[in-house]
C-alpha cells in the first residue's frame, strides 16, 4: 500500500511539473500571441491551447496608398499535453495540428510566410515517436514562393527527464523550451 500511495504522490508531482509548464509557456506567450484554450480532450486529442500570431508590415511612399510592398507573417502554434505519447497519438496529434494550421493559412498576395508548431507536452514518450517527430519535414511553397511558404515545426517537452526535442525547422524553439524547463 505504501508503494501505491508513492507511485500516486509521484504522478501527480509529475502531473503538477507538466501544467506548471503549460502555464508558464502560455504565461511567456500571452503577450504575444491570440491564444485559446481546450480542456482535456475536448476535441478528441489532447490539445490544450491554439495560440495564433499575426504581423502584417508595408512600405509606402508619401501617402499610404502608394505601396511600395506588405508581408504578412503568421504562427499557428498547437500545444497537446499528455502523461505519454505513443505512436498513434503522436500520428493524430500531428494530423489535427497540420489540419488545423493549414486551414487558417492565407496564400494571397502578400503573404510571406506561414509557420504551423506542434508542441507536445509529455511525463514520457515511445521512442518512435521521437524517431517520427525528428524526421518531419514539411514545407510548401506557394506559387514558386511569390505567395510565400508554410513550414511545419515540431518540439517535444518531457518535463519528467528535462530533455527538449525538435525537427530541424523547430529547432529554433528549443533553446526557449529548454530555458522554460530550468526554471
Amino acid at each position: 500500500m505504501t508503494q501505491t500511495l508513492e507511485n500516486t504522490i509521484e504522478k501527480d508531482e509529475i502531473i503538477d511539473k507538466k501544467e506548471k509548464y503549460l502555464d508558464r509557456l502560455l504565461y511567456n506567450y500571452e503577450p504575444y500571441y491570440d491564444i485559446k484554450k481546450f480542456t482535456e480532450n475536448e476535441i478528441g486529442v489532447p490539445l490544450r491551447a491554439e495560440c495564433v500570431f499575426d504581423v502584417h508590415s508595408e512600405k509606402y511612399v508619401l501617402v499610404k496608398k502608394a505601396v511600395l510592398y506588405e508581408a504578412d507573417s503568421h504562427e499557428y502554434l498547437y500545444i497537446f499535453t499528455a502523461p505519454h505519447f505513443t505512436k498513434e497519438l503522436y500520428d493524430s496529434c500531428h494530423q489535427t495540428a497540420y489540419d488545423r494550421g493549414m486551414e487558417l493559412v492565407d496564400p494571397r498576395p502578400g503573404h510571406m510566410y506561414s509557420y504551423i508548431t506542434a508542441l507536445y507536452i509529455c511525463d514520457s514518450c515511445d521512442p518512435e515517436v521521437v524517431k517520427a517527430l525528428k524526421k518531419t519535414r514539411i514545407r510548401k511553397n506557394f506559387l514558386f514562393s511569390f505567395r510565400g511558404w508554410m513550414e511545419f515545426h515540431n518540439a517535444l517537452v518531457n518535463v519528467s527527464d528535462r530533455t527538449v526535442v525538435t525537427n530541424f525547422s523547430g529547432r529554433g524553439n528549443a533553446k526557449f523550451l529548454k530555458k522554460l524547463l530550468q526554471h
